[in-house]
């Protein structure tokens, strides 16, 4: 198994910033994708940020401009360094991660962490 433990959420005025970790654990081989995905009240998940195992990053339109993501592969770890934050931005964060087990399995497996709450307000 894969585990995903966020770290970093919490409450924070309007234009203030936040940093997200989230560290991927257990039966890896190698991670192809990590992201971070939002769920605001009443709202369906949406992607926030993603990296691939090749350097390819996508970033919702939302937050361009404004949150950075970036990954230390060697430790399995994605980053989330939100700026400029918005009330907008207020939601469940959940780290995603793509992995494949094995060097003898050629399936990837999806992983999600157990969510951060990110809260802007004044």
């Amino acid at each position: 198994q894969v585990q995903l433990v966020e770290s970093g959420g919490g409450l924070v005025q309007p234009g203030g910033s936040l940093r997200l970790s989230c560290a991927a654990s257990g039966s890896i081989f190698s991670i192809n994708a990590m992201g971070w995905y939002r769920q605001a009240p009443g709202k369906e998940r949406e992607l926030v940020a993603r990296t691939t195992g090749r350097g390819i990053i996508n970033y919702a339109d939302s937050v361009v401009g404004r949150f950075t993501i970036s990954r230390d592969n060697p430790k399995n770890t994605v980053f989330l360094q939100m700026n400029s934050l918005k009330p907008e931005d207020t939601a469940v964060y959940y780290c995603n991660a793509v992995v494949f087990r094995s060097a003898y399995d050629v399936r990837s497996y999806d992983y999600w962490g157990q969510g951060t709450q990110v809260t802007v307000s004044s």
